[in-house]
C-alpha cells in the first residue's frame, strides 16, 4: 500500500509500544523512514533522550544500517512549527515536507503491464456490499473489465468489476479508469478478502499474500437467558446476533467466528480485550441485547509443545508505587526486562507478561496507583505455557431473590464487600451484587425491608448513608468476571450474573466437582467377630464395617474411575491413612466410619472435606445387595438412592461436602433392629 513511512514519537513520553509495533511492521516491509519527535514544545520535553531511545528501538528490531540513516526533525505541530535540530531556530514545516519528497521514493510499476492489484483493507456498503480497497502496483483498473481473483491456496476466480473509486482527503470519488500507482477500492467482486490479488484474467500474475495476525482471545457470546431478558434490548434472538456477527466479519478481517455446542452461543475470537469489547459496546448501541462469557486465551502447539501469547506490557507510574506494580506483575509470570527513570518522579517499566496475566489487570493496577499509572500493551510473539496464574483472589456476593434492592439491606451488607448496586435496583437471584471481602462467594439478601412494628424511637427513622456503590463500565465488567460468570449486556445496563443461576444448582455443581463416593466391600466387624466366638451375638445381628472408596476428580469422569480402597477403618487405621491424591486440580480425604457414617478430617493443605456414606445392611430397604457383603453409595452427590441405608433413613444412602469435619469417633457399624 505505502512506499514510505514517518514515524512519529512523542517529546516527552518517547517510544511507546504501538510504536515499537507500527515500526517493526515497517522495518519488515523494508520500508524508508522519516522520524519526526513532536511536541517539543512541553515543560517535560525530552528530545534528544528520545532520540537516543529511538536508535534503541531501531537496534532492538534488527534494523539495517540503511534504515538507520534516517532524518530527523523536530516540531511542534500546533503551532506548525519543525526544526532540524532541536535547540535550533524556529522554521515552518516545509523542511518536513522536503524531507519527504527526497527520502520517499515516487510509486513505480508499468501501466502497459498486466493488472497487480493488492487488496489491503475491506469496506462495506449496503448498495454495492463488500468493497476491496488496495493499490495497483502495475497496470490499470477499469469499470466493466473481467478480471481473475488469486485467493489463498492459488485459486483463480474471474469477476467484472462493477464500480471503482479513488480518493481524496478521506471521500471516495467514482472514476472509469484508475493508473497505475493509485489506491482505489473496487465492488462487484464476491468474497474478495485481504490478501487477495485482483490481477488480468488474460495473464494472471499473483503477488505475494498479506500475513494477517492470528486472534489471541475468544470469547462466547449467547443471548440472554436472564429474568430481564428482552426488557430492554430490541435485538435477542440468536439469529439477530448471528446476523450482526456475520456483517462484522464483511468488514473485520482480525475476528473470526465459529460455533459452539450450543446453537445460542457463539464463539467471537479477537486479538485483544479492547477490540472484543468495541464490538460488544457498538453492537450494544445498536440495540443488541447478549450476554458474553469471560475472556480465555488461544493455545495452540509448536513442535508438539503448548504455546501461549505474550506481550509487551509498559507501564508508566510515579516512583512511590513501583513496588506493588512489580509485585502484581510477578504474581501474573511477569519478567522485568527493562526500566528507566527519567528523573520527573515517574518510573517506566517494561514487562514480557502471558496474555493470560494481563486479564484484569487494568482495573487493579489504576486501583493501586490510585489512578496515576499509564499502561500501554502489544503483542510480542508466542512463548511456552507458563502454568497457572491466579486471578482474582476475592469473591463475589449474589443475589439469592428476585426484587429491588432497599437501603436498608445494603446498609447490614456494607461489611461483606464492596457493592456493585444501588437502593432501588431490579434484581434476580444468580446476578452479581458486589464483591465479597473474602475469597468465596456468598449469596445474600439484598431486598430485605424493615420490619414495621408499632414501637417508636427517637432514632428509628434516621437517615440510612450508603457508601457509594462501584460502577463497572463494559471492560472493567469483562476484567472482572471468572470462568462461572458472566456480562449480560442490554441498551441500557451492564450486569454481572453466574452461569448458573439458582443457587441450589450452584452448589450441587461445586459438591460434584470436588469428588464422589463409589461402592467397597462390606466386611463383619472385629467387634462382632469376637461377639460371635464368644458366643455372645444376638441371633441375626450381622453388623458390619464398610471399606468405601472415594473417587478423585470430577464426578463426570465415571463413577467407578481413579478409586481408591481405605484400610479397614478404625481410628488408628484411619489416622494412618493418608489419602492426598490429585486429580484436575481437586483433592479428596477419607475420614472415620461412625454410626452416622464418615467423618471428615485435613486432605494434608489446610482445607476440609468431609464425605458421608450411610450405613449398608445386608436387609436395608433398598433392595439386596449387589453380592455377598457389599455395600454401595451414590456416585453423585444427592444422587439416587442405592443399596445401603442411615439412620431414620432405610433404602437411601447420603453424599455430602463439607469445610468443617467432624468429631471423630469409633468405627461401629449398627446392627439392623429384630
Amino acid at each position: 500500500m505505502v512506499d514510505g513511512a514517518m514515524l512519529l514519537v512523542d517529546a516527552a513520553e518517547g517510544p511507546l509500544p504501538q510504536t515499537r509495533y507500527v515500526l517493526r511492521k515497517a522495518l519488515e516491509a523494508k520500508l524508508p523512514l522519516v522520524v519526526v519527535i513532536n511536541k517539543i514544545d512541553r515543560q517535560d520535553a525530552r528530545p534528544k533522550d528520545v532520540l537516543n531511545e529511538v536508535y534503541d528501538l531501531f537496534i532492538d528490531l534488527d534494523a539495517t544500517e540503511e534504515q538507520l540513516e534516517f532524518p530527523v526533525l523536530y516540531t511542534d505541530a500546533r503551532k506548525g512549527i519543525c526544526r532540524t535540530d532541536p535547540d535550533g531556530p524556529d522554521d515552518t514545516l516545509r523542511p518536513l515536507f522536503e524531507a519527504l519528497v527526497q527520502r520517499i521514493p515516487p510509486p513505480g510499476g508499468d501501466s502497459t503491464a498486466p493488472l497487480q492489484l493488492l487488496i489491503a483493507n475491506l469496506d462495506y456498503s449496503d448498495y454495492l456490499g463488500r468493497l476491496g480497497i488496495g493499490r495497483i502496483f502495475q497496470g490499470e483498473a477499469k469499470v466493466g473489465e473481467q478480471v481473475a481473483i488469486a485467493r489463498q491456496g492459488g485459486a483463480l476466480v474471474t469477476a467484472k468489476v462493477t464500480k471503482l473509486y479513488t480518493f481524496d482527503g478521506l471521500e471516495r470519488v467514482d472514476t472509469e479508469l484508475a493508473p497505475c500507482g493509485e489506491v482505489v477500492a473496487l465492488a462487484g467482486i464476491e468474497g474478495i478478502t485481504i490478501g487477495d490479488t485482483v490481477t488480468s484474467a488474460v495473464d494472471p500474475r499473483p503477488l505475494p499474500r498479506l500475513h494477517i495476525d492470528e486472534p489471541t482471545l475468544s470469547m462466547v457470546f449467547s443471548i440472554n437467558n436472564s429474568v430481564f431478558a428482552g426488557k430492554e434490548g430490541r435485538w435477542v434472538t440468536s439469529r439477530a446476533i448471528k446476523d450482526r456477527l456475520e456483517k462484522e466479519l464483511l468488514t473485520n478481517v482480525s475476528i473470526r467466528v465459529d460455533t459452539t455446542e450450543s446453537t445460542d452461543s457463539f464463539s467471537v475470537l479477537g486479538r485483544g480485550e479492547l477490540q472484543l469489547a468495541i464490538l460488544i459496546e457498538t453492537m450494544r448501541r445498536e440495540g443488541f441485547e447478549l450476554t458474553v462469557g469471560n475472556p480465555e486465551v488461544i493455545t495452540k502447539l509448536v513442535d508438539g509443545k503448548r504455546v501461549e501469547p505474550m506481550e509487551l506490557f509498559v507501564i508508566d507510574l510515579p516512583e512511590a508505587y513501583m513496588g506493588v506494580a512489580m509485585e502484581k506483575l510477578a504474581l501474573r509470570k511477569g519478567k522485568l526486562t527493562k526500566m528507566v527513570n527519567h528523573g520527573s518522579g515517574r518510573v517506566r517499566l517494561e514487562f514480557h507478561v502471558p496474555t493470560r496475566g494481563l486479564l484484569g489487570i487494568r482495573s487493579e493496577m489504576l486501583t493501586d496507583t490510585r489512578g496515576t499509572a499509564v499502561m500501554n500493551r502489544i503483542l510480542e510473539g508466542h512463548i511456552a505455557w507458563q502454568g497457572e496464574i491466579l486471578r482474582r483472589q476475592t469473591g463475589v456476593l449474589v443475589a439469592d431473590r428476585s426484587g429491588e434492592t432497599t437501603a436498608y439491606a445494603l446498609s447490614n451488607l456494607e461489611d461483606r464487600g464492596e457493592m456493585f448496586v444501588g437502593p432501588g435496583t431490579a434484581v434476580y437471584e444468580g446476578m452479581i451484587v458486589g464483591e465479597n471481602a473474602r475469597s468465596e462467594d456468598m449469596d445474600i439478601n439484598v431486598t430485605k425491608q424493615k420490619k414495621l412494628t408499632n414501637m417508636r424511637a427517637s432514632s428509628a427513622d434516621e437517615g440510612i448513608r450508603l457508601t457509594p456503590h462501584r460502577v463497572l463500565n463494559l471492560e472493567q465488567a469483562l476484567e472482572f468476571i471468572n470462568p462461572d460468570e458472566m456480562v449480560e449486556v442490554t441498551p441500557k445496563s451492564i450486569r454481572l450474573r453466574k452461569r448458573i443461576l439458582p443457587a441450589t444448582q450452584r452448589a450441587m455443581k461445586r459438591a460434584a466437582a470436588r469428588g464422589s463416593v463409589g461402592c467397597g466391600e462390606a466386611r463383619a466387624s472385629p467387634a462382632l467377630e469376637r461377639r460371635i466366638r464368644l458366643g455372645r451375638a444376638a441371633p441375626g445381628e450381622q453388623p458390619f464395617d464398610a471399606q468405601v472408596f472415594v473417587q478423585v476428580g470430577p464426578v463426570d469422569s465415571g463413577p467407578f474411575r481413579d478409586q481408591q480402597a481405605v484400610r479397614p477403618l478404625g481410628r488408628r487405621a484411619v489416622s494412618e491413612s493418608r489419602i492426598p491424591r490429585e486429580r484436575n486440580g481437586e483433592r479428596s480425604a477419607i475420614g472415620e466410619v461412625d454410626h452416622h457414617g464418615i467423618a471428615g478430617h485435613p486432605d494434608g493443605d489446610g482445607r476440609y472435606g468431609a464425605i458421608s456414606v450411610g450405613n449398608a445392611h445386608p436387609t436395608s430397604g433398598g433392595g439386596p445387595l449387589p453380592g455377598p457383603g457389599r455395600a454401595c453409595a451414590p456416585s453423585r452427590a444427592r444422587g439416587p438412592g442405592t443399596p445401603g441405608s442411615t439412620p431414620g433413613r432405610p433404602g437411601s444412602a447420603r453424599t455430602s461436602l463439607s469445610r468443617h469435619p467432624a468429631p471423630r469417633e469409633r468405627a461401629v457399624a449398627r446392627a439392623p433392629h429384630r
